[in-house]
């Protein structure tokens, strides 16, 4: 794997949902190149957080990181901003891999950019990751990538590191993420896994 995508509508999305799955994919691919695209938390604190949590994820990457200043919670009303910065990451981005939310996510910005991304990358490998959260939107994956627990320890440590305006949340906490992973690792035979949803997968054998 050469080129990876990360989508997030927020600063701390990309982390939670698929940090295990991106320390993995940086450090097995030394050199990989990482586009990450953020919607909102631009000039804030937030942006700080996500930059720094990202270098971490992706030590081993040549990172490029765009966060922009969209309205939390307000990403269907500003479609068309959403929709041109996918468009103008595409003429320079052919991604092996992309990991953006997933389409059914009950929070609406992480749905709609779920859905954008198939409209701008059409024939690329997309993958949709999970984020737990109060609404209870939890769905049954079909695709799951194993966590070594040194893995997820290392996620989890730099969530805490780096993410310090979301220690308050009642939702961002080690039982909380590792509960979840230790649920997907059960259905996938495994200790810890995260889990995504995939509508389409392509495997290729042998040379190409």
């Amino acid at each position: 794997m050469d080129r990876l995508l990360l989508l997030g509508a927020h600063c701390d999305d990309i982390a939670i949902g698929c940090g295990g799955t991106v320390l993995q994919l940086c450090r097995a691919n030394p050199g990989m190149r990482v586009t990450a695209l953020v919607l909102s938390g631009a000039g804030t604190d937030r942006e700080a957080e996500e930059r720094m949590a990202l270098a971490a994820l992706c030590a081993k990457a040549e990172l490029d990181v765009t966060v922009l200043d969209l309205l939390d919670g307000r990403v269907p009303a500003q479609w068309l901003r959403a929709k041109e910065a996918l468009e103008a990451v595409r003429p320079w981005c052919e991604p092996d891999l992309i990991l953006a939310p997933s389409p059914h996510d009950a929070h609406q910005d992480h749905r709609a950019l779920a859905k954008l991304v198939p409209t701008v990358f059409r024939a690329h490998q997309a993958l949709g990751y999970e984020i737990l959260k109060w609404d209870g939107d939890l769905a049954q994956p079909n695709l799951y990538v194993a966590l070594p627990e040194q893995v997820l320890a290392d996620k989890l440590d730099i969530l805490h590191r780096h993410y310090g305006s979301q220690r308050g949340r009642t939702w961002f906490d080690d039982e909380a993420f590792r509960g979840l992973a230790r649920v997907r690792g059960v259905q996938s035979g495994e200790r810890y896994a995260e889990a995504f949803h995939a509508a389409k997968v392509t495997l290729r054998v042998g040379a190409s």
